[in-house]
């Protein structure tokens, strides 16, 4: 799927495919506003889940490659996955009636390792790709002969793989996101991932319209040209994700199709504190006697810092490091730091500071007393 083409554009997606600068497309489909570029393989491939993966990381580097300065207007490259749906031949593009959507015959069907050849072999790409497997099919009357429990389960009652449902803290936090930070040219995308969430985390399809729709306006109002506006077409077309055939849609897709990064969330989408408590239970578990906590309250560090410079008060950071071992930045970060309070420690008391003359008759008074 290639955008942002011109008449410039399309010559030179020609020319380098003449050239076998770049694979040349079995068809060349003008889409309206861009070009839908197919492949038709030789032999082919049977869509396994390992074999899916591949062919996808296939389209995304053969994407990078295509989608380049001279072929497209749009500088940064729209990954699409696999499973992307195209508008069909002699439809009507987003041009409009008068603009159906045109194939051209421009070359043969392909190899596949002739299009791993386009692939550079520098990034360690085309290593993982040849990884394709070329299985073959097992019939189905052999299936059900060698796995009856599964042919029971999957073929006759048509249930679903095992999978589990995610807190909708999820959706909340992505719907969030795709109202802020989406751009043009993901705008389906963020639609589409919403809906994938939607049924991963066990959202009711109701709410889920509500809320994709609740975004048709803002949406349609980033368009910068007229054959580019978001439409309630694009909405529904989206929202077929919203299927259990999607819930293991991986992260590192979403980002790449939504144009957004997707940090990690070390706490699996839990709250805070339910986090933390997890965390102390198995703290607790590790340590019952607790010798990892630091009882004096304020980080050693800070402390030897401290004393260093009260001991040394024309010293430099260079010296404490020298006399202490402690890290350059660990010092730089306490150097001007003010001191810590009264500290207590194996039965002594330690006094940071001069202190004044009411605090010195409550020390003495408080350790007549104890002792």
């Amino acid at each position: 799927d290639l955008d942002g083409v011109g008449m410039p554009q399309l010559r030179d997606v020609l020319h380098q495919m003449d050239k076998g600068i770049l694979p040349k497309a079995s068809f060349v489909v003008n889409s309206g506003t861009g070009l839908h570029l197919y492949y038709i393989l030789s032999e082919p491939v049977p869509m396994y889940p390992q074999n899916q993966h591949y062919l996808k990381e296939l389209k995304y580097s053969l994407t990078r490659q295509i989608w380049n300065r001279f072929t497209s207007t749009i500088k940064q490259p729209q990954m699409q996955g696999i499973m992307q749906g195209f508008r069909v031949v002699g439809s009507w593009s987003k041009l409009g009636k008068g603009y159906p959507v045109t194939a051209y015959r421009l070359g043969d069907r392909v190899e596949l390792d002739d299009l791993l050849d386009y692939i550079p072999a520098s990034n360690g790409e085309r290593q993982k790709l040849q990884g394709i497997l070329r299985k073959t099919t097992m019939p189905m009357a052999e299936a059900k002969e060698k796995y009856p429990d599964w042919y029971e389960r999957r073929i006759v009652k048509g249930e679903r793989r095992g999978r589990w449902t995610v807190k909708r803290d999820l959706y909340d936090w992505w719907l969030r996101r795709i109202r802020d930070e989406i751009r043009v040219g993901h705008r389906y995308h963020g639609v589409m991932t919403l809906a994938i969430y939607a049924k991963k985390c066990g959202i009711e399809e109701a709410e889920l319209r509500q809320d994709a729709y609740s975004l048709l306006l803002p949406y349609d109002e980033m368009s910068i040209e007229e054959v580019n506006r978001f439409t309630r077409e694009d909405v529904e077309a989206a929202l077929s994700m919203f299927n259990e055939d999607y819930v293991t849609f991986p992260r590192d897709d979403i980002a790449r199709l939504s144009g957004m990064p997707m940090p990690v969330n070390k706490r699996n989408w839990r709250k805070q504190a339910e986090h933390l408590g997890r965390a102390r239970a198995v703290q607790a578990f590790d340590d019952p006697d607790g010798r990892w906590r630091n009882r004096e309250g304020r980080p050693k560090a800070q402390i030897c810092v401290f004393e260093w410079r009260q001991q040394h008060p024309e010293g430099r950071k260079a010296d404490c490091h020298r006399d202490t071992g402690l890290d350059p930045k660990t010092i730089r970060k306490w150097w001007d730091c003010p001191p810590p309070p009264l500290r207590f420690k194996d039965g002594h008391i330690t006094v940071s500071v001069e202190p004044s003359q009411a605090v010195s008759d409550f020390l003495v008074a408080a350790l007549a007393e104890d002792d």
